[in-house]
């Protein structure tokens, strides 16, 4: 495994996207602990989408157009939803102690919101033979999505333990968790946005 494909993958996994947002506004919204589950959630989704390139569902999605549109508007159907609870309070930004959401919640949230991106398998059949051998099998591309994976997830919680040592300072300011509410709400709705045009 050389050192190009860390960095890159680094790199990627670094580049806010669906996953990051969804971290940070959980951690914003309940702490550490729950950035934590979330970032849990968005790697679970993001083996199963290494299983599905390895299975050779990639390509099924890339040269089936129905399929790929079916996946791609539930997804955006999703960030919209999560784009409107987090701009009313009850998605990941929801403060009410009272209220806090499980740990099965946290995790699932991350699972579908990365599953519903059609995009990402298809990153993996595209992204890792570039460090791969001609000669190397199933097994290499399996090696390194793990890696990735678990690239995935320490990044995320890089970025869940920037938000938790600021997030006493953002609650303790109304006007400012109320602008950082919109802010992720409109993430979530441009991610959408962005996911409805992307096309195979």
């Amino acid at each position: 495994m050389s050192p190009e494909f860390l960095f890159t993958a680094f790199i990627v996994c670094l580049v806010p996207g669906i996953g990051v947002v969804y971290t940070l506004s959980s951690t914003l919204g309940q702490g550490f602990r729950a950035g934590l589950w979330a970032s849990l959630g968005c790697t679970i989704a993001t083996l199963v989408h290494l299983a599905v390139a390895l299975g050779g569902l990639a390509a099924v999605l890339h040269t089936s157009a129905l399929l790929f549109q079916t996946i791609k508007y539930a997804g955006v159907a999703y960030l919209l939803y999560m784009a409107w609870g987090t701009l009313k309070g009850t998605g990941g930004l929801a403060l009410e102690a009272a209220a806090p959401q499980s740990v099965a919640q946290l995790v699932w949230r991350g699972i579908v919101l990365n599953l519903l991106n059609p995009k990402l398998p298809l990153f993996f059949v595209a992204f890792l033979p570039q460090f791969m051998a001609v000669n190397d099998g199933p097994y290499v591309m399996a090696e390194l999505g793990v890696v990735f994976a678990v690239l995935t997830f320490l990044t995320f919680l890089g970025y869940t333990a920037l938000a938790a040592s600021g997030r006493q300072a953002i609650l303790s300011r109304p006007a400012v968790m109320a602008w950082m509410r919109r802010a992720f709400a409109a993430s979530f709705a441009a991610l959408g946005v962005r996911l409805a045009f992307e096309r195979a």
